[in-house]
């Protein structure tokens, strides 16, 4: 046999090959079918299946719908093989769950995703309601992750990237119309794209500033309770969170029915907290419960005296420290040792949620300290500085007196003859 014979006869045993027949990918008749009809009900989801995380991962039509995406025509819908079509609202957390709720299948595709999701989920408000009354306008599965266009949440264009849950989430309970009949507001997403939470994530690029999913739960949302609040935002804030939780006004504001941290600093709009807050003027929270003759009025106002004084004079010293250094003396080691009194103004600030003089006064004592160290070197700078300019000006004085000096030299020895010249008539 030749060697061109011999070489084809390798190429065809190649081709017969059981594995390499079965690396060539089968034809999906679904998504065949689907584009020639031209209707946009069949087309859009084919179109949008071709960014699905599924798809990525081998995944075709059959495999959630079931069917025989082989056959053509109508025969490929067969219920025999398993075809259900599309899943009532009631089937679709089953139906996902299928494999999401199957750990031992999930590990073949991504071990590190959870596998308690349908769990998780009828513990919901969402679920319950779904269960319990068969609501048809609660979220499933679909309503935050997108059929036929589910991305992983590190996808920039995934309907719970950090970015894009409040709009995902605002979809349902940012319309008014929609939630009307569940009597609860709908301007949650405004508010929280007023937020300094949103401005984090928008503006500073901060990813893990907390958005509606942190706060409220993914599968398992709920609204947190008054009671649970703190806990909430003690996921970040936990310093601040034990310092309240040892406040009077922990137990005081559940026997009230005021959520803790919400009742000064809301729950979607939260602002950047300032010294404003504190004391009793006209922005002050606290003087929607105090006066100026009461216990608490008190103390409030004495925490923002305490605040304000460690800040004026953080400001003198910082000030007098630029305004030395700009003329050129050497107190960069004071400029830093400062930063020492910013750091103590923070932790003042927030051990004003101790509603208690005492610690406030502790940290704002230790700041004065930091701050007067920082102005004296200020002032020893400024006072250095003079004499630099003084000892500057004798020694430019004594220098004009030279050079005049040695030009009148100049000048007489101008004057006076030459030896052997002829005298000047």
């Amino acid at each position: 046999m030749s060697a061109s014979g011999l070489a084809g006869l390798v190429v065809l045993a190649l081709l017969a090959w059981p594995g390499v027949a079965a690396a060539q990918a089968p034809v999906d008749k679904c998504v065949a079918c689907h584009l020639e009809t031209g209707d946009e009900r069949l087309t859009a989801p084919v179109k949008a299946f071709d960014g699905d995380i599924h798809k990525a991962k081998g995944f075709g039509c059959v495999a959630c719908h079931g069917g025989d995406a082989k056959a053509d025509g109508p025969e490929a819908m067969d219920p025999a093989k398993g075809f259900v079509g599309k899943p009532s609202r009631q089937q679709i957390v089953q139906f996902c769950g299928r494999c999401h709720a199957d750990a031992a299948f999930m590990k073949r595709y991504n071990p590190s995703l959870r596998v308690d999701q349908v769990a998780e989920y009828a513990t919901s408000v969402h679920g319950r309601r779904l269960r319990e009354l068969g609501d048809p306008k609660v979220a499933t599965c679909v309503s935050c992750h997108p059929a036929h266009n589910i991305r992983p949440p590190s996808d920039p264009k995934s309907s719970v990237y950090p970015v894009q849950v409040a709009d995902t989430c605002g979809r349902c309970h940012g319309d008014a119309k929609y939630m009307a009949s569940y009597k609860i507001p709908t301007d949650q997403m405004t508010k929280y794209k007023t937020s300094v939470h949103w401005k984090a994530m928008t503006a500073k690029g901060d990813l893990s500033a907390p958005t509606c999913n942190d706060c409220h739960g993914n599968h398992g949302a709920v609204p947190p309770g008054i009671n649970w609040v703190g806990n909430v935002c003690g996921q970040c804030h936990s310093l601040t969170a034990d310092l309240f939780k040892k406040s009077v006004h922990a137990k005081a504001f559940v026997e009230m029915g005021n959520p803790g941290c919400a009742t000064c600093h809301e729950n979607h709009g939260i602002q950047t907290p300032g010294d404003f807050l504190l004391g009793l003027g006209d922005k002050a929270v606290c003087s929607t419960c105090h006066g100026a003759g009461d216990k608490g009025g008190k103390v409030a106002v004495e925490m923002r005296a305490l605040i304000e004084s460690l800040s004026a004079e953080t400001q003198k010293a910082g000030a007098i420290l630029e305004k030395a250094h700009h003329a050129g003396v050497e107190v960069s080691q004071a400029q830093f040792d400062l930063n020492g009194a910013k750091e103590t103004l923070v932790k003042a600030r927030t051990a004003v949620h101790s509603f208690a003089v005492a610690p406030v006064n502790e940290e704002v004592k230790a700041g004065l300290a930091i701050a007067a160290k920082g102005y004296a070197r200020g002032v020893r700078a400024m006072d250095e500085l003079r004499l630099r300019r003084v000892w500057l000006g004798v020694v430019l004085v004594v220098i004009l007196a030279l050079i005049a000096g040695l030009v009148m030299k100049i000048r007489q020895a101008d004057r006076r003859p030459v030896a052997g010249s002829p005298p000047k008539h």
